[in-house]
């Protein structure tokens, strides 16, 4: 797994953001079809921003913190 410094502002492939969030591609896919993850997309491909992911996942454990 390649691990990239936290302060370098980077877009992941699909594959990229499976091996970051330790899920399956298929389970990236699933959250881009449910609107769930931050997305863009540079052509016909998926591309993800590491700062907007970091925030996402913020947002989700401040979401669940209740449970």
């Amino acid at each position: 797994m390649t691990v990239y410094p936290k302060s370098e502002p980077r877009l992941m492939t699909v594959t990229d953001l499976a091996e970051y969030l330790r899920i399956s591609r298929a389970s990236v896919y699933r959250l881009v079809r449910s609107r769930q993850v931050p997305v863009s997309s540079v052509g016909r491909q998926l591309r993800f921003r590491r700062d907007s992911i970091d925030s996402w996942l913020q947002g989700k454990e401040r979401h669940n913190y209740g449970l």
